[in-house]
């Protein structure tokens, strides 16, 4: 258990702002739906290429509307990673939502 801490606490890193948005799955889960149901509609396909051409379409789409919404993490915000802080800093856990 002592082990995945790094792991478990990873998203702690990003920018405070996106934190909120990355220890939930469910944008990912959305993302797959919207996959799923695009793949359903074509049924049957012709290569494997086809299927990349599709999803790298889909994702495309989702990756605009996020930016230019802002509903997601804006490139912005991202160069915060760029300028971590301090090593000394000790980074704070978000309070638990009642």
């Amino acid at each position: 258990m002592d082990d995945s801490e790094d792991d478990v606490l990873a998203y702690m890193a990003f920018p405070a702002q996106h934190r909120t948005k990355l220890h939930s799955v469910n944008t990912l889960e959305r993302l797959n739906k919207g996959v799923k149901r695009r793949a359903d509609v074509v049924g049957i396909f012709l290569s494997e290429a086809s299927i990349t051409r599709l999803i790298g379409a889909v994702l495309l789409e989702a990756n605009d509307e996020w930016q230019m919404q802002h509903r997601y993490m804006g490139v912005e915000a991202m160069g915060d990673m760029l300028n971590p802080p301090p090593a000394n800093e000790t980074l704070q856990l978000p309070p638990k939502a009642a």
